[in-house]
């Protein structure tokens, strides 16, 4: 399976920021991008940074909703207050050196989990998440009761 997407940047005379740019994505969607703010970028379009830790928060909710449902759990909401910090990795230079999942599920009243089972349930999710799989970064997933 592959995945495709179009980023366009063309420099304009009258573009706020010079980073300010599109990406169009396989299915159809599109968003506007630019870079941090603090490099230049435009503090109100999506930035690559907050788009991995997008991907990564995204995926390890997929990942748990299909553990879930092969449980036979019945989950009725899913959020997370994400975090991903940029600092200096093993080889000195500029990365996201580590992302805080924070997710916290509400599942049905037969469906309950206690702080094991929840556990279990992040920890197999995130060993099936495609993107964390990806990433040489450290991925905490901290529990949200």
């Amino acid at each position: 399976m592959t995945f495709n997407l179009t980023l366009n940047w063309q420099p304009h005379a009258d573009q706020q920021s010079p980073r300010d740019h599109t990406i169009s994505f396989g299915s159809g969607q599109m968003i506007n991008g630019s870079a941090a703010s603090t490099y230049q970028g435009c503090a109100t379009k999506v930035n690559p940074e907050e788009s991995l830790l997008a991907a990564i928060s995204a995926c390890h909710m997929m990942s748990v909703l299909t553990i879930a449902e092969k449980k036979r759990l019945t989950i009725t909401g899913y959020t997370d207050q994400a975090t991903a910090a940029l600092g200096k990795n093993s080889g000195n230079r500029l990365a996201i050196s580590h992302i805080i999942l924070r997710p916290k599920i509400e599942f049905s009243d037969e469906s309950e989990l206690d702080l094991l089972g929840l556990q279990k349930l992040h920890h197999l999710a995130h060993n099936n998440c495609f993107i964390a799989n990806s990433l040489s970064s450290e991925v905490k997933v901290t529990i949200e009761a």
